[in-house]
């Protein structure tokens, strides 16, 4: 099982699809980093030589920002927006949406399961009471 850039990448699969399990890496940079490193694109992870891996893994530490830099990278830029208490700052503080969607209904993946809230009492049952 090839390993790059600290991710173990499928064995099985094609090169240019086991690339995309490393964080920060899809479609078109996998194949720009083929290309880079020379590489056929088509040839499965297993049939790498440990030349190849180390050419792969090289490119990608030049090129690219990778797993755990680019989710501390991505984290202190939502910091700095909860610092500067922008809009989408507070959006995130709030566990809502960010980028402009409606929230009535639906939200659910940032908001959580649904928190029932007690109805009010009607009109006529603080008559009797």
């Amino acid at each position: 099982m090839p390993r790059i850039a600290g991710v173990d990448i499928p064995p099985a699969k094609r090169i240019e699809f086991s690339l995309r399990y490393i964080h920060g890496i899809g479609p078109n940079i996998a194949l720009d980093v083929l290309k880079e490193a020379q590489i056929e694109v088509g040839v499965k992870a297993k049939d790498l030589t440990e030349a190849e891996v180390a050419r792969i893994g090289s490119v990608i530490e030049r090129t690219c920002q990778v797993e755990g830099q680019l989710r501390r990278m991505v984290q202190s830029n939502i910091a700095r927006l909860k610092d500067i208490r922008c809009y989408r700052g507070m959006r995130h503080r709030a566990h809502l949406p960010v980028r402009g969607q409606h929230t009535r209904t639906n939200a659910r993946t940032r908001k959580g399961p649904k928190k029932t809230v007690a109805g009010k009492k009607g009109v006529k049952e603080l008559a009797r009471g």
